[in-house]
């Protein structure tokens, strides 16, 4: 089983532009999150894909492989589908750029779904962790996910999901960690579909898979992820490092 590792890296950002680019420890961002995959040995190669003229030659400058997107695309998965079409890979690890800080646990678990899935029943893999915080679970920022009784995905949602009209049945309030793990012809079908309402409306590219029947398995870890939206991110992110 070829298993490889593709980092989607836009430059343009709402909330933080340029955010891949910013130093981190006299390093980008960008670059330390590629350096945290390799360090990793998890994967068979890894790859930044990228729109930017200005990620692409950080990478390749320091000795890294990265790939220029040819069309725009709306999501981080039509991003790596176009770069991974022609390659010989059977599952494709989605690594976010902003997150330099790479846990290597959590990650192992994911390979370990598909090399245990023999009958090929799961489409995708992706990570979940407990939350308990009330505004946490309020805040839409937080994408939450319920699985049924195997661990597959129901459904993802920005909002409080369940609902908890009676709060003392023992629900547990699952955050989503955007690490995705695709089996490849999951990702190339989703390239090829179209977006359907309930990816539109909350605006989360995994909708899109459960809309057209994938099912993604959830695997539950303890490791939060540390992710560099805000310059208020980055400070917290230099003090770590």
């Amino acid at each position: 089983m070829k298993i490889i590792a593709v980092i989607p890296a836009r430059y343009a950002s709402t909330r933080f532009p340029a955010k891949l680019m910013q130093d981190l420890g006299g390093k980008t961002v960008i670059r330390r999150t590629y350096e945290a995959a390799i360090s990793t040995h998890l994967f068979d190669d890894v790859f930044v894909v990228t729109d930017s003229d200005l990620i692409y030659k950080e990478i390749v400058s320091n000795g890294g492989k990265a790939i220029m997107s040819i069309k725009a695309h709306e999501s981080g998965s039509d991003r790596i589908a176009e770069a991974v079409e022609n390659m010989d890979v059977d599952v494709v690890i989605n690594v976010q750029g902003d997150e330099p800080f790479i846990n290597k646990n959590p990650l192992e678990k994911l390979i370990q779904v598909f090399r245990n899935d023999v009958e090929k029943k799961v489409d995708l893999g992706s990570l979940m962790f407990e939350i308990t915080d009330k505004e946490e679970i309020k805040n839409p920022n937080n994408v939450k996910v319920i699985t049924d009784q195997q661990g597959f995905a129901l459904y993802f949602s920005r909002s409080v999901i369940p609902f908890p009209r009676e709060e003392n049945v023992g629900v547990r309030y699952m955050k989503h960690i955007g690490i995705y793990a695709f089996r490849k012809e999951a990702l190339m079908d989703f390239y090829r579909l179209p977006m359907l309402s309930l990816e539109a409306s909350e605006k989360l590219e995994q909708l899109r898979y459960l809309e057209y029947g994938k099912r993604i398995k959830m695997v539950e870890t303890s490791h939060g992820s540390i992710g560099i939206d805000t310059p208020e991110d980055l400070e917290k992110a230099r003090k770590l490092l």
